[in-house]
């Protein structure tokens, strides 16, 4: 195999492990959200991952957004704001990571394919 496939398919790999762990990342920030939110006794209202905004005496219940990853709260009357549970680099750190992945498997593939076919050109048995 080419050292050019082997470090694009590296990159690759290295590449979706850090999406990985900073999606991971950012999915328990999310847990610690609704596990607050659903907490319910003394101290309970308004929610906890909604404090911290002037608009929290409106707050009626919350939503959950996998991707990408956010923690909004529902206020009386349709609106909705997202609460600071979420650090801000978790999300464009895991998308660009696993469209850097992407990126480095496609082209590790294309150049493997371009490789066979300038050998079967040539007459060369694949390797």
């Amino acid at each position: 195999m080419s050292s050019v496939i082997r470090r694009l398919r590296g990159f690759a790999t290295l590449a979706g492990l850090v999406a990985l762990l900073v999606y991971t990342w950012g999915l328990l920030h999310l847990a610690g959200a609704f596990l607050e939110a659903e907490d319910g006794g003394t101290g309970s209202a308004p929610m906890p991952p909604c404090r911290g905004n002037e608009q929290v005496v409106h707050v009626i219940d919350y939503s959950v957004s996998w991707f990408p990853l956010s923690f909004d709260c529902e206020m009386k009357g349709g609106g909705s704001y997202p609460a600071d549970v979420i650090p801000g680099y978790v999300n464009p750190v895991a998308a660009g990571s696993a469209l850097a992945a992407v990126s480095c498997a496609v082209a590790s593939a294309y150049v493997a394919e371009l490789r066979l076919r300038a050998g079967a050109r040539k007459g060369e048995a694949p390797r």
